[in-house]
């Protein structure tokens, strides 16, 4: 079952990654956006990032919580 804690915690560590990245990502768009729907657009584009990565940290935690419980 450690094996279970660490690829859910690596999982996490990815996710939070790709979370971070998104973050960035919306920061940058609101400093080059001219406008109110080139903004919306871009922030659109980043919004699968956004979801994925927090679809993967919840993996990963759920992981990291059933290795500690069949430990």
């Amino acid at each position: 079952m450690d094996l279970l804690i660490s690829i859910g915690a690596v999982i996490s560590v990815i996710g939070l990654v790709g979370i971070i990245l998104s973050i960035l990502k919306v920061r940058r768009a609101k400093r080059e956006a001219a406008n109110d729907e080139e903004l919306r657009a871009k922030i659109q584009a980043v919004l699968p990032l956004n979801l994925g990565s927090f679809l993967l940290s919840v993996i990963g935690l759920m992981c990291v919580v059933l290795g500690v419980i069949l430990t």
